[in-house]
């Protein structure tokens, strides 16, 4: 009887074997005796099984030998000891939560009758892959509790639960266990350190623990260093590049695609050339993420005919590599090589779509941005704060308020209307469209305590435009309760005070900037010097102005304008003059000012070739500068100057304009072209009509006008 019992026994085990050979998973679970018995079936076929189940991830499986065991390892009514093996159990666990079964393995866990180590690092390790890092940590600590001794696994699992959670203290009290076990320089507890202190922006704890592994691997390379990268300290990043490198260790893939983004990140044209050189000699170009990141590096370090020389060459062109160069040549101002790399993706993401508008804004093509955003709704769903924050951004450019209404009401009903990002976008167009009671709603009861100095900067500034100077530094006050201004803050709040002429409340701001240390930039110097021209204490101005060289055109065009107006005409063209000596390029509002000095200098000839300097210089006058020399021609009795003027203008003068005119011929006396202006201006309101009679023409000889003109 014993001999056909043994008999059998071997013919099942040949059995199950000949299946877990094959493959057959479920054809060897078939034929599994009722109970376990470790002189019928071997442990090590059960393993087996357990590793077939897992490979598979056949939860069903796993569970059928799970029953299986424990139905045999423990029976209520005898008081033997359980005869299937705890590390068979142990096995057991791992393989449930493998498959995905870790409310079974913690089932089975429970119900085991005698743990050991073994037994708690595989459900701490368990819980740990299974994204349940509270569990884990509990776990441990029951664990630590019974006298348990963890093993350098556990102990790994368990600092990458603290790492999930940014359980720092967690994380330290570990650190203190694993030195006093002289566990320092395991490179798997060194490793899970370096990540931990890594996550939680302990970078120089990271450090320590780098340093404290007697022989790092690669793996411990790239935690380091990809940590470095996250943390914002990309120098540090590729300087462990270099350092692993020379110790002679191969970077993975991963780590040289980390180092090269630092490059990116720090605009580091150098060092990414040198890493690329690497990647060339040892053999990683072919990896699509080093692909990817060198030519990313490349665009957004302005190489971007590099970067699209290596697009062209990449033999896989996928979404990725694709994305990076839509990107560079998007945010370069090359919008017209990125629509065509836009249109020749098979497949598009939410970053690629992003990129395009984002393109679309920088080079001001607005109506394509909004055209762009039609396709995307129709093509994805995929939309962000991000894509709605710069279709914002394109309906304030174009004054859309109606669109920007839209993407508004579009945003909350889709959901992401609760980014604060979005909401500051919605503050800044409201504001710069004049609805400033929305804007001030959407900051005041909408954001709440999500807004910041950016929401308080878009109101105030919105104020500050639409002459609404008094409620724009009263929304300061309200805002210094709250964050501290900042440059632009203070910037528009001079701006509310030149408007209004507020000179002690200007200097107030002045002495504000003094006492709390702000940097005084050009921007800031600007509104100083407009303030204090505007509220006529112009040898303050000029103090500001004076304080420190600069060759910002924005400055000089304050001091110029605010000499202008302020009646200080000849040192206003002293300044134009020593712009152009420093090489400066004027721009439209530099020739206002120099002429607004003209006017009040009487300078007529000099305003004349500054008129023609403005066209030779390619900038196009506007209505103002017309304007400008109406005034100083007329002005000063240049009457038949100012007829050959208006002939010559590209466009009818204004109303306004023939109306000065017609002043200044009454002044001085020019008959045709009071006439003219009279005609003109009767055109203009029919219901109304005017007279305008002339004093008798002045007339004078050439050489007089020649003489006039050039200011003899």
């Amino acid at each position: 009887m014993a001999a056909a019992a043994a008999s059998g026994s071997t013919a099942i085990v040949s059995a199950i074997s000949a299946h877990i050979s094959a493959g057959r998973l479920f054809a060897a679970l078939d034929i599994l005796p009722p109970a376990w018995s470790s002189s019928s079936i071997p442990s090590s076929l059960y393993a087996s099984l357990l590793h077939l189940a897992t490979s598979h991830r056949s939860l069903s499986a796993a569970r059928r030998v799970a029953a299986h065991l424990a139905a045999s390892s423990y029976s209520p009514s005898t008081s033997r000891s359980p005869s299937v093996p705890t590390f068979l159990l142990n096995r057991t666990i791992e393989s449930l939560a493998a498959c995905g079964g870790l409310a079974d393995a913690r089932e089975l866990f429970e119900l085991m009758p005698r743990r050991d180590g073994g037994s708690w690092n595989a459900i701490i390790y368990a819980s740990s892959r299974a994204g349940n890092p509270a569990e884990a940590l509990s776990l441990f600590a029951d664990m630590y509790s019974l006298g348990v001794r963890p093993n350098d696994v556990t102990m790994a699992s368990v600092l990458a639960c603290c790492a999930e959670c940014l359980n720092l203290c967690g994380a330290q009290q570990l650190h203190g266990h694993i030195s006093k076990r002289d566990f320092q320089s395991n490179v798997i507890l060194g490793t899970a350190l370096i990540d931990v202190y890594g996550k939680c922006l302990l970078l120089p704890h990271a450090r320590r623990a780098f340093d404290a592994i007697s022989e790092p691997n690669a793996i411990s390379w790239n935690v380091i260093i990809r940590r470095y990268l996250l943390a914002g300290m990309g120098d540090m990043a590729v300087d462990m590049f270099f350092r692993m490198v020379w110790a002679g260790v191969r970077p993975l893939v991963y780590t040289v695609s980390h180092a090269i983004s630092a490059c990116r990140d720090n605009n580091a044209l150098k060092e990414g050339r040198c890493i690329h050189t690497f990647v060339l000699r040892r053999g990683y170009e072919h990896h699509v993420h080093v692909q990817s990141a060198v030519v990313d590096l490349y665009a957004k370090c302005g190489a971007i005919d590099a970067a699209q020389r290596l697009f062209n060459l990449a033999p896989v062109k996928d979404m990725v590599i694709s994305t990076s160069i839509l990107s560079g040549l998007a945010s370069s101002g090359r919008i017209d090589d990125a629509e065509r790399v836009f249109q020749g993706m098979e497949e598009r993401n939410l970053v690629s779509w992003n990129a395009m508008l984002t393109g679309y804004i920088r080079s001001k093509d607005l109506t394509g941005a909004l055209h762009l955003f039609q396709q995307m709704r129709k093509e994805t769903k995929e939309l962000d704060a991000v894509t709605l924050g710069s279709v914002l951004n394109a309906c304030t450019g174009l004054l859309d308020i109606g669109k920007g209404e839209e993407v508004h009401a579009f945003a909350f009903k889709s959901g992401l209307f609760s980014y604060p990002f979005l909401k500051n976008a919605l503050v800044r167009m409201y504001s710069k469209f004049g609805c400033l009671s929305s804007a001030e709603r959407l900051l005041l009861y909408e954001m709440g305590s999500e807004r910041d100095i950016y929401s308080w900067n878009s109101l105030i500034s919105g104020f500050e435009r639409h002459i609404m100077s008094e409620v724009a530094l009263y929304a300061l006050s309200e805002m210094q309760l709250e964050v501290t201004p900042n440059n632009s803050t203070l910037s528009s709040a001079l701006a509310a005070c030149a408007n209004i002429f507020l000179l002690k409340h200007g200097m107030e701001i002045h002495a504000y900037l003094f006492r709390n240390g702000y940097e005084i930039d050009d921007i800031l110097r600007s509104a100083l010097v407009d303030m204090y021209c505007k509220c006529r204490l112009f040898n303050y101005a000029i103090r500001v102005f004076e304080a420190e060289p600069s060759r910002d055109v924005i400055l000089w065009n304050s001091m110029i304008l605010g000499c202008a107006y302020s009646g200080k005409g000849e040192y206003g063209l002293e300044l134009f003059d020593e712009m152009q000596k420093q090489g400066m390029k004027a721009d439209s509002v530099t020739f206002l000012g120099a002429l607004v000095s003209c006017i009040s200098e009487g300078h007529v000839g000099l305003g004349r070739s500054y008129f023609t300097q403005m066209t030779d210089e390619s900038i196009v006058p506007r209505m103002e500068h017309y304007e400008c020399m109406i005034e100083l021609l007329g002005k000063h009795g240049y009457m038949v100057e100012l007829e050959e003027f208006v002939d010559h203008m590209p466009f009818e003068p204004t109303t306004a304009m023939w109306l000065r005119i017609a002043d200044c011929c009454k002044e001085y006396g020019s008959k045709k072209l009071s006439e003219r202006a009279a005609k003109c201006i009767n055109d203009s309101n029919p219901l109304t009509p005017v007279r305008y009679e002339a004093t008798p023409d002045y007339e004078c000889s050439e050489e007089e006008s020649s003489h006039r003109l050039t200011g003899g």
